[in-house]
């Protein structure tokens, strides 16, 4: 019998209910008459304190509250890509559509109470079953039972779930089905378990699996300055901590466009209301740059705007990390993108003020530490359970927005502590419209040594040599603009002077990138080295004709118009004609040494 109890004190989206004896921690319970979705977050003796996932104006003490048994559970499935959610799983599609026939007028609007399945339930899905299973076979946790193509780019895998196992007794053919049609039959000791195309699986429980592995191949996000300085690996973490106005949301967008993940899952999470507008007209008109197929057949979309309550932002970041894991257990390489985990924790802040918990610093409870740890620690790349064999990721990046873009605010600071890709916008290179905004200084990596191999077999050996070379001639830069400052670039030798010219070239030609233009938006693996490895040549020669006493001036006026088309070549030349960067360096590099007696060997 489920656990009734009624209201007896409302502060917004906080409910306290008494009569709730046997209602369990992080149960989802049905509030009032309208029957409201709500959270077990406290118990004391026969008290609930209950955190509301939708708006209580209207509430009344006295009204009922009724258990459900579970804890808080997202449906999982064919059906799920290509979606828009809100925070707690509520297709908004379907739900305008729903209200519309009732009242056309407020369909823009989702009604309080409303309870669409996540997962259409009458939609037929065409089932194949896999030649590895047949009745009588032993099956357990993450067995493949059959296939189903969702879309032209992801084959649905359905899988046993993690908590069955025994002898099949019973597999469908091949065939149209609905979620809620049983394609099996499992038994063991405990009886005959059917199972679905459809799971259900609580979002504060991580998804087990058998094995993590170390994230060794990078994630390509066709963007220059991370792929090559601070690369993401698959089933890495990472944050982009910026103020406003330096394009975290710009960037993320591109993450999520162009990263070569195999499903994208993009959570806004407490965001304004004109900025998930835009991510929700502009996604389905992107192309999966990979295939040219529309992105939306990779991507699933959770809105959680700023106007909607508190309350659901915490659920809307556990939604988005349960999916992604169900479909890495499938094999694939998922990236969840949380925009941002700053408002996240503003929601727990609040959250924690109407419960009267003690606040710790900056008003944020006292948990907000081992709750982003929770959360970040959910990716990796993984060994699945279950045969065949399969290898998947969950690679997590997150926003911070911090106030004045102070740095050393608590939820960045917690953040840095969990994540090994660290994304730095900086509001001096946004304000020069320099974008990514990117600081190269401040920003980092732990994973470039990780995944200096997949460059090595893939691209160039020596990618991390020239990697390095990059970084000390900024790091140098950097330090010789306090000199410049004092003394100007008259008082700085000629290898000071080629510091100063390089680092130009690398912060126009290399690190900037526009995210509008046809051609620049998104560089190949190839390109982007081949990029690189030119400016390298060019400081290995000029650095030669310097020694040989050789000005940095004299080899600028050597190289003309060339020089130019080295900083454009980003923009100038297509990802599929990297030969002709190659031929510009030859030239680059055949000039400046013949400004010594030699030339190109």
């Amino acid at each position: 019998m489920p656990v009734r109890g009624r209201i007896v004190r409302i502060s917004g989206p906080l409910v306290v209910a008494e009569g709730m004896t046997g209602v369990q921690m992080y149960e989802m319970v049905k509030v009032g008459e309208a029957g409201l979705i709500g959270e077990v977050t406290r118990i004391r003796g026969d008290l609930a304190y209950i955190q509301v996932y939708e708006s209580t104006s209207g509430l009344r003490p006295g009204e009922p509250v009724e258990g459900t048994g579970s804890p808080l559970s997202v449906d999982l499935g064919p059906g799920l890509i290509g979606s828009i959610f809100d925070g707690v799983q509520r297709p908004l599609p379907l739900i305008a559509q729903e209200i519309a026939k009732k009242n056309p007028a407020r369909s823009i609007f989702v009604e309080r109470g409303v309870n669409v399945p996540p997962i259409p339930r009458d939609k037929k899905w065409h089932f194949v079953p896999t030649e590895a299973v047949r009745p009588g076979d032993k099956v357990g946790p993450g067995d493949v039972l059959g296939e189903i193509q969702e879309t032209p780019l992801i084959r649905h895998r359905v899988i046993v779930p993690p908590n069955v196992h025994g002898e099949i007794k019973w597999l469908a053919s091949e065939g149209d089905y609905t979620v809620v049609d049983p394609i099996a039959e499992v038994e063991s000791e405990s009886g005959v378990t059917q199972i679905y195309m459809m799971q259900r699986w609580p979002v504060r429980t991580p998804r087990p699996y058998t094995q993590k592995l170390e994230p060794t191949e990078p994630l390509i996000t066709g963007m220059r300055i991370i792929d090559l300085l601070f690369p993401m690996a698959k089933g890495g973490t990472g944050m982009i901590p910026g103020g406003f106005g330096t394009g975290k949301t710009v960037t993320l967008h591109n993450l999520a466009q162009w990263s070569s993940a195999n499903v994208i899952i993009y959570v806004g999470c407490g965001e304004r209301g004109n900025e998930m507008t835009e991510v929700l007209e502009r996604f389905p008109t992107y192309k999966d740059p990979w295939t040219g197929r529309p992105l939306m057949e990779r991507t699933i979309l959770i809105a959680n705007t700023s106007n909607m309550p508190v309350a659901a932002r915490e659920a809307s970041i556990y939604v988005g990390i349960t999916m992604a894991e169900y479909y890495r257990d499938m094999g694939y390489d998922v990236l969840i993108v949380a925009d941002s985990t700053s408002r996240w924790a503003e929601a727990l802040r609040e959250i924690a003020g109407r419960l009267e918990e003690m606040p710790a610093e900056e008003g944020y409870p006292s948990y907000l530490a081992s709750r982003l740890a929770e959360f970040y620690e959910r990716a990796g790349r993984v060994v699945t359970l279950g045969r065949p064999e399969r290898v998947g990721s969950v690679t997590v990046i997150g926003a911070v927005s911090p106030p004045g873009g102070d740095f050393t605010e608590p939820v960045t600071t917690h953040t840095r502590r969990f994540t090994k890709v660290f994304w730095a916008l900086d509001t001096a290179l946004a304000y020069s419209r320099h974008y990514p905004a990117i600081n190269w200084i401040t920003s980092y990596s732990a994973y470039y040594e990780t995944v200096a191999d997949w460059w090595a077999k893939n691209v160039s050996p020596r990618w991390l040599e020239d990697r390095r070379l990059v970084m000390d001639i900024l790091t140098r830069e950097n330090e010789l603009r306090e000199i410049v400052r004092l003394v100007g670039t008259e008082g700085l030798s000629e290898q000071d002077k080629l510091i100063l010219e390089t680092a130009r070239l690398i912060r126009e030609g290399l690190l900037k990138q526009n995210a509008f233009d046809p051609i620049d938006t998104f560089s190949t693996p190839q390109k982007e080295y081949a990029l690189m490895k030119m400016f390298v040549e060019f400081y290995k020669a000029a650095s030669e004709a310097v020694r040989q006493n050789v000005t940095v001036a004299r080899i600028r006026e050597a190289l003309g118009r060339l020089y130019v088309d080295m900083m454009r070549a980003r923009f100038t030349i297509p990802n599929d004609k990297v030969d002709e960067i190659e031929k510009m360096t030859e030239k680059v590099v055949s000039i400046i040494r013949s400004l010594t007696g030699g030339g190109l060997t």
